[in-house]
């Protein structure tokens, strides 16, 4: 229900805390992407933390502060796509992304994060999209280049995550830079 189509076998819709246990199963077969870069994925560890970390979401989307969505092929959860922050007043928001194996390779990212970029700038009026990665994360930084945006530029060892330092990557588009389609870019 509420689902984006992304291709023939593959869907763009909400994560709901309901959904803990689906999350839960396709975060442990994400681990080795996601626990190098993402710290609430490594926090997500059982079926509580799972629903805590939706929950946060959820509370995010109740306060129009940012939301999360899961990309399902064939039915099963393999990726997602999120406002990490959303400030509709600033005109600015943030995305972010994750994947478990059997998600890269297909489209499927970038094709959800056209999805929530035409949403921020077309129907919210957002100014300013931002993405933020690891400066050794080389898949994040690739999503971001092929979305078309700017390296603003990098904050030396600016987050600490698992008691070693990284640099930050700050990308971001311009709703005056978009092309204005899903499929642009």
């Amino acid at each position: 229900m509420y689902a984006i189509p992304l291709t023939e076998d593959a869907e763009l819709r909400m994560l709901e805390p309901w959904q803990d246990a689906e999350f839960l199963a396709h975060i442990d077969r994400a681990r080795a992407n996601t626990d190098p870069w993402i710290p609430w994925a490594s926090r997500s560890t059982d079926l509580e933390s799972a629903r805590t970390t939706l929950q946060k979401f959820a509370d995010k989307q109740a306060a129009d502060a940012g939301r999360i969505y899961g990309i399902w092929r064939d039915g099963t959860l393999i990726g997602g796509v999120m406002f990490v922050r959303f400030d509709a007043e600033a005109g600015t928001c943030e995305i972010g992304v994750w994947a478990e194996p059997a998600g890269e390779g297909h489209g499927l990212i970038s094709a959800s994060v056209r999805h929530l970029i035409a949403y921020a700038f077309g129907e919210r009026g957002i100014h300013r999209v931002e993405w933020w990665n690891s400066a050794g994360n080389t898949r994040s930084r690739a999503v971001a280049q092929r979305m078309g945006m700017h390296l603003d530029g990098t904050l030396r060892e600016q987050s600490l995550y698992k008691g070693v330092r990284h640099d930050m990557e700050i990308w971001s588009l311009l709703a005056h830079e978009w092309k204005g389609a899903p499929n642009a870019a």
